[in-house]
């Protein structure tokens, strides 16, 4: 099954921040990502969904990657 990817706009349309903080999520691998052959972004969709600290399969300690909670 693929996952569903996003703009950085249309992320930013979805979690309602701005694209700056999008690129923050980024570098911080708060969130996941992929460039595509052209050298776009795309975020995975459930990235940005994710509960912090969710344990992975990766090992004793490991933890997701996360996106920050949401400005209300």
């Amino acid at each position: 099954m693929d996952r569903q990817t996003l703009s950085i706009m249309k992320a930013c349309e979805v979690v309602g921040v701005s694209r700056r903080t999008i690129y923050n999520w980024i570098s911080a691998g708060k969130v996941e990502y992929v460039r595509t052959a052209g050298g776009s972004i795309r975020i995975f969709a459930d990235s940005l969904w994710r509960s912090p600290a969710i344990p992975t399969s990766d090992g004793p300690g490991a933890t997701a990657h996360v996106a920050a909670p949401r400005n209300t």
